[in-house]
């Protein structure tokens, strides 16, 4: 799958008003495969933290609400490049503040709401009015994408100027518009739901969060609907939307069967008892296929990294210390044992494909002694340092958590850090810990929404007062996210381009938040009885072309 550089903003202009003239979705309203019976049943590595999409921040949770809700704009299948979704054309304003959005005619809800401009911007309000603690969490993909809520917001405001047209303005150009818009996090909802299920009531629970009733009840306009979650046998149902405006799903309902353990997902696949799951151990990859299966590799489009909390632990304020740190993983070692083949060590927080990518940058060198001088240089000899990775669960980036923490924990150890290892569940404390900032330091990783540079380290990086990985408390953090903002509303490509280049030799050289280990690229497998399945290099496939048995 070719990947192509992300599109200046003139250029998204002229392809807003060439969809304009001409762009419709091949799905129709008199789509066949409706009548079609069968199920879906994929192993899934994890439980959904929550059912509504705007407070999720993982694939599995994204997994399944991706089947249930759509998008003004959808990433197309087995790309990485935006298309048509509720709204079938787009124009921007000369200035790339005011983006107009025509919305198909005869969508409704799941729940027999009707689709209009209004319902979308009271999701869009929706989404921009929220209580501190979702503010402080939960709401991340819009504090990333939109920087923030209030007058610190990228979002201005949504008008309805008719029925079928939509109008958003937002504070400045900006890059990634409207690509971010195909979030999953974004994908718009009954407002009839979000107001019986009062939406917005997140509170604050122990070291987590308390969502409210319509994160139980997802209502979209996807060509599936949510039929249950049974926590006892580990599955969540979704059953065909009968009166989906385009394509019926080809299947009658899909179940994702909770697996955490990848071994168990393989001996259930050979068994029969699921159709497919994603992220297959490598070393298996041979042998799925020499027993009929279908391995679908995708294309590296994602980054595992170490993530640094100078909040937690205040030694990784110091850059030498962070330097060290850096010096002190032996990532082509981890590439060669703990990767799949196609892995390749990071110097960067973003694959080669993405705009702004600095071929000049090397990847640290390993040195452990070098390390131990820093340390030494840093008064910290005696580093100690609270590392945590997540278990049940298997990511993209990351195919063996506890293995590649391993690697990385006795790197450090050998540079004369001490380290105390923590581990939770993913959706069992993990993502929140990462969250609340309970570690100094984590494994996580990024598989890219859209093909932005923005979409990777403005993600991480741009919002001061909310990111993961604490820059507010660096002397660094402020300067960063200027400069992220000032590439992003860069019109020319080649300046923009130019602007990323150099800000990837600062994150690398000077600055040093976290540490980039590696690209991977993840497979996905399904049995010999499913046809219709597109891999997406942003592991982000919709089953509804998917058939199973001939049916």
């Amino acid at each position: 799958m070719s990947m192509r550089k992300a599109a200046p903003l003139a250029a998204l202009a002229a392809t807003a008003l060439t969809l304009s003239a001409c762009a419709q979705s091949e799905r129709d309203d008199s789509g066949s495969g409706g009548d079609a019976e069968g199920t879906f049943t994929f192993g899934a590595a994890g439980a959904p933290e929550v059912f509504d999409p705007f407070y999720a921040s993982d694939g599995e949770t994204f997994r399944v609400t991706r089947q249930i809700f759509e998008g003004l704009v959808e990433v197309e299948e087995g790309s990485s490049e935006i298309g048509p979704g509720l709204a079938e054309k787009w124009e921007p304003s000369e200035d790339g503040k005011t983006w107009t959005f025509t919305l198909r005619e005869g969508v409704k809800f799941s729940d027999g709401e009707t689709l209009d401009a209004q319902a979308v911007c009271d999701n869009f309000e929706r989404m921009a009015d929220q209580n501190e603690t979702a503010q402080a969490g939960p709401a991340e993909y819009w504090a990333y994408s939109m920087e923030g809520f209030g007058d610190d917001s990228l979002y201005r405001s949504c008008e309805a100027s008719d029925e079928q047209t939509v109008v958003l303005k937002i504070a400045r150009a900006t890059s990634k518009f409207p690509a971010m818009l195909s979030l999953s996090a974004f994908g718009i909802q009954s407002p009839k739901a979000l107001e019986e299920g009062k939406a917005n009531d997140v509170k604050k629970q122990g070291e987590g969060f308390a969502y409210p009733k319509n994160s139980e009840n997802p209502v979209g306009t996807g060509p599936y609907t949510f039929d249950a979650y049974d926590e006892a046998n580990k599955t969540v149902t979704l059953k065909r939307n009968d009166d989906y405006w385009g394509d019926k799903a080809k299947n009658a309902e899909i179940v994702f069967n909770i697996i955490p353990n990848e071994s168990t997902r393989r001996q259930e696949l050979e068994a029969d008892s699921i159709n497919g799951y994603d992220l297959p151990n490598p070393v298996d990859w041979k042998a799925l296929e020499d027993d009929g299966n279908q391995v679908e590799i995708r294309d590296p489009f994602n980054v595992l990294y170490v993530a640094f909390n100078p909040e937690s632990n205040p030694a990784l304020k110091d850059l030498k210390v962070r330097q060290a740190l850096d010096m002190a993983v032996n990532r082509e070692q981890l590439v060669k044992s703990q990767l799949p083949e196609g892995a390749t060590a990071a110097s960067q927080f973003y694959p080669d494909t993405v705009e702004g990518y600095n071929k000049d940058i090397a990847v640290t060198k390993y040195d452990p002694e070098g390390a131990k001088k820093l340390l030494k240089e840093a008064g910290q000899e005696n580093l100690k340092l609270t590392f945590a990775y997540p278990s049940e669960v298997t990511r993209p980036y990351m195919p063996n958590p506890q293995k590649i923490h391993e690697a990385i924990r006795k790197d450090f150890e050998k540079a004369g850090v001490e380290v105390e290892v923590v581990t939770k569940p993913w959706n069992g404390g993990y993502l929140d810990g990462v969250d609340n900032g309970q570690f100094d330091a984590w494994l996580l990783g990024w598989t890219g929404d859209y093909n932005s540079a923005d979409n990777f380290i403005g993600t991480f990086f741009g919002n001061l007062k909310s990111n993961d990985f604490h820059t507010s408390a660096t002397d660094f953090g402020a300067d960063l996210s200027k400069e992220l903002k000032d590439a992003d509303q860069t019109v020319d490509e080649a300046e923009r381009t130019k602007k990323y280049e150099e800000l990837n030799q600062k994150i690398h050289d000077e600055y040093v938040p976290g540490l980039p280990i590696s690209h991977s690229p993840p497979a996905i497998v399904v049995n010999e009885d499913v046809e219709g399945l597109v891999a997406s290099p942003l592991t982000a496939e919709r089953f509804s072309s998917v058939t199973v048995g001939g049916k």
